[in-house]
């Protein structure tokens, strides 16, 4: 018997067009995205279809707009298949934005609460570092020991931190943009297969996103949040979670935490996933679970025809 799980994926999955096919094709689909512009009070809706690819890639419009694209596939699963994605899922979760369209799937966000949530939390972590002094780098062909090895190597008492384990040998680090290029002569001269610069304009999912963190906390605070109607796997933990006041602590925390993805995705295999079916844009969810289990069975729906072909596996 098949046990679905799905998936929502995170920044770095964004292109201009995203969405566009979906929005023609759905009229569910259309609602989300005339839903995240009302409650943004803009036209980033536009911005995705046909915008400027730098503005979209900036983390508060990239964030509420993979957000909007996940949300558009799965409103256009639930109307054309005419079942609830409760209905079919055994689990959801998200890669760091994307624990917000999971939970804005499962019920506990509304979509324009999400999108509002999505846009404070971008520039909340815009503001947290300035521009230049913060960075990211992926580490190819390592697991998290020798990550953190080479971070405490590389330090040199400037802050970096495992960002990700995202699984596959791949584990991206974040911190001071100088102990990020020690990072990566630090892990040539270990023989690693690849370090590479994320073309990021800061250190997400580290401690210096602290103050990103506490607007976060107060603004969490008085979202009204709901229980989920399937179980949610968090990234900081890489494990179910369903009462409304652990998510709220958990979202806080996962602004600074490490993104779990290889403990959650086998988390969900070990509870007998055997599906998993990523809705939104891009395929990198995918990519990453072949890697971690290759015994799931992995597909991706961002859109009309990946739709179409979904709704017959399930």
């Amino acid at each position: 018997m098949s046990v679905h799980a799905f998936v929502f994926p995170g920044q770095g999955s964004q292109s201009v067009g995203m969405g566009q096919a979906l929005n023609e094709a759905f009229a569910s689909s259309r609602a989300v995205f005339q839903e995240v512009d009302e409650a943004l009070g803009d036209h980033l809706s536009r911005l995705m279809f046909s915008g400027d690819a730098d503005e979209l890639t900036r983390t508060e419009n990239a964030q509420p707009a993979l957000f909007a694209v996940s949300l558009a596939a799965v409103r256009a699963l639930e109307s054309e298949g005419g079942f609830k994605l409760a209905d079919k899922a055994a689990l959801l979760a998200g890669h760091s934005l994307g624990e917000y369209s999971a939970l804005a799937a499962a019920g506990t966000l509304e979509i324009a609460e999400g999108a509002r949530l999505l846009r404070l939390r971008g520039q909340a972590m815009q503001r947290a570092v300035p521009a230049g002094e913060g960075g990211m780098a992926a580490l190819l062909g390592v697991d998290a020991s020798q990550a953190r090895a080479i971070c405490d190597e590389a330090s040199q008492g400037e802050t970096l931190e495992i960002a990700n384990d995202n699984g596959g040998g791949q584990i991206v680090v974040s911190g001071m943009m100088s102990a990020i290029d020690r990072a990566i002569a630090v892990a040539r001269e270990h023989g690693i297969k690849r370090a590479v610069k994320l073309p990021v304009s800061a250190p997400f999912h580290s401690s210096l996103m602290a103050p990103a963190a506490r607007e976060m906390e107060d603004a969490l605070a008085t979202a009204p949040l709901n229980a989920p109607s399937v179980p949610v796997i968090a990234n900081v933990t890489a494990a179910k979670v369903t009462d409304p006041a652990v998510i709220r602590e958990l979202l806080v925390k996962q602004v600074t935490g490490t993104v779990r993805w290889r403990e959650s995705v086998e988390a969900m295999v070990a509870m007998g996933v055997t599906n998993m079916h990523e809705l939104g844009a891009g395929k990198v969810l995918c990519g990453l679970a072949r890697r971690i289990a290759p015994e799931l069975a992995t597909s991706n729906a961002g859109t009309p025809a990946e739709i179409e072909a979904l709704l017959k596996t399930l």
